[in-house]
This record gives structure tokens, C-alpha cells and sequence, in this order.
């Protein structure tokens, strides 16, 4: 609900509250506002000291008039008036005094007195009774009143409970949740706003030519495609493709996530499943776009709920099945799925007649993100020093997500660090950033710890400079990031790599033990820092075995005990021997001891450079790749 539409809700609310004390007011009993109220036991002394002329006993109380003393007054002083006076004058004058006059006296429990109307009667008091009967009050307070109240609590219940804005929300479960974006030309996202994913744009560009044409590809007899799925890692820019397309056709573009079709109550996701198919057809042509489509869209059967029992997911499953078939290709409706687990899905929503294609949205290669990082500065106002060239190589594997959020951390850094640019030096402690987490300067460390991490990260550095198949040392630190990072060594590779080579990754090896191999050197023991360091190795080590079949005793087998499913995602298990879970597990220990033990003997080769490095960076903490080259000289790799 909007503030305006709260407000409005607010004041009719209190219209409602006003209407009511107005009709209280026109219907309840009034005449006792400015009357006198006296006790039974004073009203019985007025009687009998003849200063009562009239009363009236009602059903809870006596209402009566004292005697006008004033009559006699009026009359003497009648001849001072200077002129006639008006007849209503004279009136209100009355009516005036009367009401002085008025008094009433509460039920008591004395009231049912024998002796009142002997009383009044000695005393000469007029008296009458009467029975008080309001009907109008009596049917307002009784009847009127509590309909109204039930029906303004039902009414605000129900809009508690839809939580959609409006009285008749409870009504709208079924209606989908879909947001329809029909964006101003100058404001849509086009291809030009896409980069890095320059085969899955291409793939698509046909669908726009559909959209816009479709009478072009009607007299050959070609269809369109009823539904296209997007497969990619996350951050990769699916949604950002589907929106290019609707603005490229220049059609409304539907956006809702599987899991809107999901509510508590049973048979919503297949209303809504309807309801989005009537309104698709509606606007056609147009683009449904249903992100995270695997909320809706696994493998029936593999729920908890099994045998006779109600799977809502399912029924919305089935219930997308049946409209896919159910529309004409030729309506100008498209389906555009996206997903990261491609491998959940059930079949039938993968066949053909369905979503007929496929395409993968991977994350981008070198050139791909040198184009992500243009569309994504062209907003920023760059130094003359930044070459987004470098800054690609810089950032293999990140996604268009990641690079996006790099932009606008470097363009934040650079505020805060009042340049009047964004600086190279911006984008590169913002890729730290990213990679590593927020610095900790004023962490406290004591000064053994500081030169044990120093050693530590020195020990990384050198033997990832001096190793063949290790990635390139961009920049050394020790000061604290992240969560428990007390230092961390920024290692890069020059190129995409696709393939590696067994002494690459015992080079990656050798690297990520040669900082616990320099504390050894160093110190003669070993502290907790390496335990991220030990998991990655054992990863490596491993797969190397299990995976790639580069073992010297277990050579050219796949032994893997989960085969990793697509984008990396677990997908069978296979069952292992005991026995050949020792094989393994002495292999993998095997590849590590050597490892440690060739990182050990180079760096007590390269004893000095250690010490040198070391002492810098206790002296100013961090080292780039130029300070790192000149402080180890020419990169002769030992093997």
C-alpha cells in the first residue's frame, strides 16, 4: 500500500468515526445537557419546601422544573422597556429561563418511595410518568452499531490478510504477480546495454526478427519458438538478456520469479499459472519472463510429499505444461525461462514444443569483460590512467554482476579518497575488495603475529614467482581483510586458461603450501594460519586424482565419488572400496608431501629474498607487482 493510498484509508476511517457520533447525538436522549443534578434526598426537601412546580418520573430517573421566582421581577420592570420587543426575543428569553430551571435527580435505590407521591401531591406538585421509548436510538445502539463494527473489522482483516491495497484482496489470490514493464523508448535496455555474452546474443537476435516480423518467417511455414531457456552461473546477466529482447521487439515484457506462483492456500500457483497465459495473450505480443524457473519447474516425484499425497509445486508444474501446449506459437507470446540448475528440471518442461531452446549464458572471457567494464564506466568519469584492458586481466572468472559492482566500488572509493576522477588505483582497491573483503587497518595485532604473517605471505609470493604453472603475483599484503584474513597474497593468471597441465597444478600446489613451508623455514614450527590454504590444496591434490587421473599409481581413472553435474553442480554418487579409498587417500597425502618439501627446499634456496620481503612488508605492509619484481629480480622459474 502507497502513502496515498494510506491516507486515504486513514480518512475514511475517521468519516466513518464522525458519521457515527453525529447520528449518537441525533438519536440518543439530549434533554438533560444543562439541567441541575440533584440527590433524592435534596430533591425530597425541595418538595416539601414548595420549591418544585413540576416533574416528570421516568424509568431511571425524575426530571423536574423549580418554581420561576423570577416572574414577578419581570412583570414589575416591564415598564422600563423602552420599545416593543419581538416576539422571538421574548421566546428565547423563555426558553432561557426554563432551562435555568431544569433539574434531575439519578435512581436511587430509595426511589421506589410510597411516600413520594403523597409528598408530591401535599406539596402541589404537577407530576406524570413516563415510559422512555427511542426507537430510532434503541435500533442504532442495538442493531446498527455492532453490524457496522463487524463489518469495518471484517473489511480491515481482509485487507491485513490480502496485503494487496484493497478490500477485495482476499478475492485475488489466484491473479499472478507478474510485473509488466513497458519502459519509454529512451529508457529500454537493448543489446547495446549487453556485453561479454556475444554468442547468447546472437542466438537471440532471431527471436527479436520473430517478434517484430513474424509474417517474414509465416510464409516459408516457420513457427516461432514458444519458450527459450537461459543456463548460466549467476550474474551472468539472463535477466538482463530477457530485457534487451523485449526492447529490441519493442514489446510489454512480463517479469515475475517461480516462486510468485507459490502461496499456502492449494490450487494458487495453478490459478495464477492461468491467469498469466490470459493476460500474455492479452497484450501479445509480449515476453513472459520467469526467472529461477526450477522453484516451479523440477523433477516431479523427487518432493517429500510421495503416493496419494497434494505437491502444490507440481500441480503449478503441471498446470505450466498444459498452457505451453495450449497456445498457438503463432500468438506472439514468448516464454523465456532462466535458470542456474538446468539439471533439476523435469524433462517434459525441456522438450521440444516447450522450450524448445537452450542457451548458455556463460561467464565472460577476457575480451567479454574488457566490454562489460566499458557499458559499465561509460557513466563514470575516468582517469586518465585507467586501461580497462589490464582491469579485465585482472578479474578472470568474475561474472557481469561482479564487474558491475567493482564500477561502482571503485567509483565510491574514489569519492572517498577525494579524487576527481576514478583513478586506476580506485578499480584495483576495489577488486581487492571484492576478492578479499574490507581492510581491518586498525585491527590489533601483536608484533610475533604481524612477523609470522609477514613470513607467511613472503613465503607465498616466492614460491609462486619462482614456480612454473603458478599464477602471476600481482600484490602482497599484511594487513588484515575480510574474516580471519590476516594477510593475503593476490595471485593472477595472465590469460584465460581452459586446460591446465599436472605441473601447473602442482605449481598451484606448491604456492598455497609455500606459506606454511616459510614459517617452518623460518620459525622451526607451524601456526594455524594456512587452514584455508590446506583445504584449497587438498581440493586440488584431490581432483588430481580422483578426477583428472594424474596420479603416478592410480593413472587414467576417473574415481570420482560424486561426477559433478552441469556448471558444477553434484549431481550421481558412485560407490568406492575400502581399499581403494586408502589408495586414494595415500596418493593425495603423497602429491601434498611433495609438494611441501620441493616449496621447503626453495625457499631455503631463496633464504635471503625471503628475509628481505619480509622486512618490507613489516615495513610498509603492502608491495605491488612492480616493488615485488625489483625486490626479487629477474623471474627464473626453479623447478
Amino acid at each position: 500500500m502507497n502513502p496515498q493510498q494510506r491516507n486515504w484509508t486513514l480518512w475514511y476511517y475517521l468519516i466513518i468515526f464522525v458519521l457515527i457520533l453525529s447520528i449518537q447525538w441525533m438519536f440518543l436522549d439530549n434533554r438533560y445537557a444543562a439541567r441541575t443534578e440533584l440527590s433524592y434526598r435534596d430533591f425530597k426537601e425541595a418538595v416539601a419546601d414548595g420549591k418544585v412546580e413540576e416533574v416528570v418520573i421516568l424509568e431511571r430517573q425524575i426530571v423536574g422544573l423549580f418554581r420561576d421566582t423570577t416572574a414577578s421581577a419581570d412583570t414589575t420592570d416591564s415598564h422600563v422597556s423602552t420599545g416593543p420587543v419581538a416576539p422571538w426575543r421574548l421566546r428565547l428569553e423563555e426558553i432561557e429561563r426554563q432551562m435555568q430551571r431544569q433539574f434531575f435527580v439519578n435512581r436511587l435505590p430509595d426511589m421506589d418511595d410510597p411516600e413520594l407521591l403523597p409528598l408530591l401531591e401535599k406539596a402541589g406538585v404537577e407530576y406524570s410518568g413516563r415510559i422512555e421509548d427511542n426507537f430510532l436510538r434503541d435500533f442504532f445502539l442495538n442493531w446498527i452499531l455492532p453490524i457496522l463494527f463487524f463489518v469495518l473489522l471484517w473489511a480491515f482483516l481482509i485487507r491485513r490478510l490480502g496485503s494487496m491495497g484493497g478490500p477485495s484482496a482476499a478475492m485475488q489470490f489466484g491473479r499472478n504477480k507478474a510485473r509488466i514493464y513497458a519502459e519509454a523508448p529512451d529508457k529500454q535496455v537493448t543489446f547495446k546495454d549487453v556485453a561479454g555474452i556475444d554468442e547468447a546474443v546472437e542466438e537471440v537476435k532471431e527471436l527479436v526478427d520473430f517478434l517484430k516480423n513474424p509474417k517474414k518467417y509465416a510464409r516459408l511455414g516457420g513457427k516461432m519458438p514458444k519458450g527459450v531457456l537461459l543456463v548460466g552461473p549467476p550474474g551472468t546477466g539472463k535477466t538482463l538478456l530477457a530485457r534487451a529482447i523485449a526492447g529490441e521487439a519493442g514489446v510489454p515484457f512480463f517479469h515475475l520469479s517461480g516462486s510468485d506462483f507459490m502461496e499456502m492456500f492449494v490450487g494458487v500457483g495453478a490459478a495464477r499459472v492461468r491467469d498469466l497465459f490470459q493476460q500474455a495473450k492479452a497484450h501479445a505480443p509480449c515476453i513472459v519472463f520467469i526467472d529461477e524457473i526450477d522453484a516451479i519447474g523440477k523433477k516431479r516425484g523427487t518432493g517429500v510429499v510421495t503416493g496419494g499425497g497434494y505437491d502444490e509445486r507440481e500441480n503449478t508444474l503441471n498446470q505450466l505444461l498444459v498452457e505451453m501446449d495450449g497456445f498457438d506459437s503463432s500468438s506472439g507470446v514468448l516464454i523465456i525461462g532462466a535458470t542456474n540448475r538446468p539439471e533439476v528440471l523435469d524433462p517434459a518442461l525441456l522438450r521440444p514444443g516447450r522450450f524448445d531452446r537452450q542457451i548458455l549464458v556463460d561467464r565472460p572471457d577476457l575480451r567479454g569483460r574488457e566490454a562489460i567494464f566499458r557499458v559499465h564506466t561509460r557513466h563514470l568519469k575516468l582517469g586518465h590512467d585507467v586501461d580497462l584492458h589490464r582491469l579485465a586481466a585482472q578479474t578472470p572468472g568474475f561474472a557481469g554482476a561482479e564487474i558491475a559492482n567493482v564500477c561502482n566500488e571503485a567509483a565510491l572509493l574514489a569519492v572517498r579518497n577525494g579524487h576527481d576522477a576514478v583513478m586506476m588505483s580506485d578499480f584495483e582497491q576495489a577488486i581487492e575488495r571484492v576478492i578479499a573483503g574490507l581492510e581491518k587497518k586498525n585491527k590489533l595485532i601483536n608484533e610475533q603475529e604481524r612477523r609470522i604473517v609477514a613470513y607467511h605471505e613472503s613465503g607465498h609470493a616466492i614460491v609462486g614467482y619462482f614456480t612454473p604453472g603458478a599464477e602471476e603475483v600481482q600484490k602482497v599484503s599484511i594487513v588484515p581483510r575480510g574474516i580471519g584474513a590476516l594477510g593475503y597474497t593476490l595471485q593472477m593468471p595472465l590469460e584465460d586458461r581452459y586446460l591446465l597441465t599436472r605441473t601447473e597444478l602442482m605449481g598451484k600446489i606448491k604456492g598455497l603450501l609455500g606459506g606454511r613451508a616459510a614459517e617452518e623455514v623460518v620459525f622451526g614450527e607451524i601456526s594455524t594460519g594456512a587452514s584455508n590454504d590446506l583445504e584449497r590444496v587438498n581440493k586440488l591434490a584431490r581432483d588430481m586424482v580422483t578426477v583428472y587421473g594424474m596420479s603416478e599409481r592410480l593413472p587414467n581413472l576417473n574415481l570420482a565419488s560424486q561426477s559433478p553435474g552441469f556448471l558444477g553442480q553434484e549431481a550421481t554418487r558412485e560407490r568406492r572400496s575400502e581399499k581403494l579409498e586408502e589408495r586414494i587417500d595415500e596418493e593425495v597425502q603423497r602429491i601434498v608431501q611433495t609438494a611441501y618439501d620441493e616449496a621447503k627446499a626453495l625457499l631455503a634456496e631463496k633464504y635471503d629474498l625471503l628475509e628481505a620481503m619480509a622486512q618490507k612488508l613489516l615495513e610498509q605492509e603492502v608491495l605491488n607487482r612492480k616493488e615485488i619484481e625489483e625486490l626479487l629480480g629477474a623471474q627464473q622459474t626453479v623447478s
